[in-house]
């Protein structure tokens, strides 16, 4: 058995003349998003994060008139509620993301996470936002690490918001993807600069598998969300995969350079694959062709009529994981590689 197959609509969003709030906006991904909002017509984009340095930085870059810049902590409802007036939607990216780190600090990770989730998601409600996208990782499924758990539990608090609401209130719903190739305190930057310094690569585990997405295909995930999502819903886009060890050598190779790659053994949290999607969760899910929509369980705490009742079709399924998805080899992920402006611009420089 499959997941339910619908129609892949070209998204719609509607996004002309609003005003669009995104947390953590002056990260990979609300840079990126930032730039397609104000080319699809917003009104106005407002850039919530505590850098800044990193806002000033892109004021200057962008300089547009449309931009407004709010500093302030997803942390403190205060600063998220200044920032939250007058808003239609909200993509919230805000989140502490380095796997290690969290383990170290993983009170850190549930401030910001789930508390400040938390935030964000009840100053929509309560200033009446129509939609908010909250932004999730496939390190939330099975989830062994400490930032894996708070974003599950972020997942969690949309979804209890989006069931308390109803369809009268504030929509809300989560994205969920894998590895976003070049994105900030991402591994292929690292290894860019480790050849360009003569020195080897370094991987954990040469056959460790990680999805591969570019950071347009999330901001087409964020938005194909934003398009078609009713209360609860967690929207995945499918994505290839390949092993650390054939990333590695597809960068050395792309760039000519003549260094190896030594294995440093996994880190604190770290897994062999990454799942983006359980079968429990593919039993209730529509393939939408490049995307999977995960809708929310509508029971009730009233247990009792479930407790006879079960679901065959489960033994019949596999979770959606790094290691059974599509398989690049080094050939393909050169090819893949080349379709990423950064690694375009080190050629060129190179």
């Amino acid at each position: 058995m499959t997941p339910r197959r619908t129609p892949d609509p070209s998204p719609d969003p509607g996004l002309k003349d609003k005003t669009i709030l995104i947390t953590g906006g002056t990260g990979s991904f609300g840079g990126t998003m930032c730039r397609r909002l104000l080319r699809a017509g917003a009104r106005e984009v407002r850039i919530f994060s505590r850098d800044e340095l990193k806002q000033e930085m892109m004021r200057i870059e962008l300089s547009d008139e449309r931009l407004r810049f709010y500093l302030g902590d997803v942390r403190i409802r205060e600063s998220v509620d200044n920032a939250m007036k007058d808003v239609d939607y909200v993509f919230h990216a805000a989140a502490l993301k380095q796997v290690p780190s969290c383990e170290f600090f993983p009170m850190q990770a549930v401030l910001t996470n789930v508390v400040g989730s938390h935030n964000v998601i009840e100053s929509a409600a309560s200033l009446g936002v129509e939609r908010v996208v909250c932004l999730s990782t496939d390190k939330a499924v099975y989830p062994i690490n400490s930032m894996g758990m708070t974003k599950a539990l972020m997942e969690k608090v949309a979804q209890a918001a989006a069931r308390a609401a109803g369809e009268s209130g504030t929509v809300v719903c989560s994205v969920r993807y894998g590895n976003v190739m070049y994105s900030r305190g991402s591994v292929i930057p690292l290894f860019v600069k480790q050849l360009r310094e003569g020195n080897d690569l370094t991987v954990t585990n040469p056959a460790m598998t990680r999805f591969m997405l570019s950071l347009e295909h999330a901001t087409e995930l964020v938005l194909h969300a934003f398009a078609h999502s009713e209360q609860g819903d967690i929207f995945i886009r499918k994505a290839p995969a390949c092993t650390v060890g054939d990333l590695a050598r597809a960068v050395i190779a792309l760039f000519g350079a003549q260094v190896g790659v030594r294995s440093i053994g996994i880190r604190h949290g770290e897994k062999l694959y990454e799942t983006l999607a359980t079968k429990e969760e593919l039993a209730n899910a529509d393939d939408m062709g490049d995307y999977f929509r995960v809708r929310m369980d509508v029971r009730t705490l009233n247990y009792s009529k479930y407790v006879s009742e079960g679901d065959a079709h489960l033994a019949e399924l596999d979770d959606y994981h790094s290691h059974n998805t599509e398989r690049l080899d080094v050939d393909q992920v050169q090819a893949l590689l080349r379709t990423l402006p950064e690694i375009r611009e080190g050629l060129v420089a190179a």
